[in-house]
């Protein structure tokens, strides 16, 4: 294990000079602005967002530090290989499915958490883990706008999703976290489930949002982070006719024609959006020839 004691260790592995990074630390205000990014509830997620200077030693941490930190296998975001697909796959054709959420998880994570957990003190001598943990926090919460705070939320959950899916694997129950969406499929009793996560989660002054709460059987519709996984993965149909439609015009009017009557102006922009759409289908349906067709068209359009 690398041990962090001298500052001018940490100089040398984030490729900084100490004037720059306690400059920073110390004038976080300055550094970051507030984007408000709509939410399908129809509600606005507030981001906190680094500017480039702060933003790239956050890189630097992320991937120079916080890189070499375990993270459980139930943990299927923000780590190499991850997707939505993969986090739906341990739950297909199960006979019940239920869905938590954690509440405000990034703005509840406290800064005491992040200094203990991660910048821990048999490994960082305390004026660099009083500085590693103000580069990564600020106004008393995990800034979701930050390159350090997926990682950061992964090594905090790191016990409690091993202990989750210990017990879980021994009831013969699949689990996976995706950032603050955990899910939970097989045949179950979904309140001894509920009961244990919501001690667990107290343990790290978290909580789960009830309103959010859900159980499906199968036979309804089961959906996992968006992927449909009754059978097999799939994607709903309305988002797949959505794409058919838009192709339908694109190819009757041209991609041109068919923004204008959007009111759309950046064509190129829509085209990027579309073809990303496409992509995902494909990821989720990988062997679908008719979204294969669509991805070599969009392909060949100038």
């Amino acid at each position: 294990m690398i041990i962090y004691k001298e500052l001018s260790s940490i100089e040398k592995v984030l490729a900084y000079p100490a004037k720059t990074l306690y400059g920073l630390s110390n004038n976080l205000e300055k550094h970051y602005h507030t984007v408000f990014v709509p939410k399908s509830d129809g509600s606005k997620r507030k981001l906190s967002v680094p500017d480039l200077i702060l933003k790239n030693v956050q890189r630097s941490i992320a991937d120079h530090i916080l890189a070499y930190y375990p993270i459980s296998r139930y943990a299927t975001a923000y780590k190499v290989g991850s997707s939505i697909q993969k986090n739906a796959r341990p739950h297909v054709n199960k006979k019940k499915i239920l869905k938590l959420d954690i509440e405000g998880f990034f703005d509840n994570i406290l800064y005491s958490r992040v200094k203990d957990v991660v910048f821990y003190e048999e490994k960082y001598s305390e004026p660099i883990r009083i500085l590693l943990t103000m580069l990564c926090y600020y106004q008393e919460s995990l800034p979701q706008g930050a390159p350090t705070s997926p990682a950061i939320t992964n090594i905090i959950m790191y016990d409690f999703d091993e202990k989750i899916g210990a017990y879980c694997t021994e009831k013969g129950v699949s689990y996976t976290r995706y950032c603050d969406d955990m899910t939970f499929s097989g045949d179950f009793d979904e309140k001894e489930v509920i009961a244990l996560v919501t001690s667990e989660l107290q343990k790290l002054g978290l909580f789960l949002k009830n309103r959010k709460t859900v159980v499906i059987k199968n036979t309804k519709r089961q959906t996992v982070t968006g992927i449909v996984v009754n059978e097999k993965i799939n994607l709903v149909k309305e988002y797949k006719k959505k794409i058919r439609q838009q192709m339908y015009y694109i190819k009757k009017f041209g991609i041109e024609s068919h923004a204008e009557h959007l009111g759309i102006t950046d064509v190129f922009g829509y085209l990027s959006s579309l073809k990303g759409q496409v992509a995902f289908v494909l990821q989720t349906c990988t062997q679908n020839a008719e979204f294969k067709g669509y991805q070599e068209f969009l392909q060949n359009l100038k």
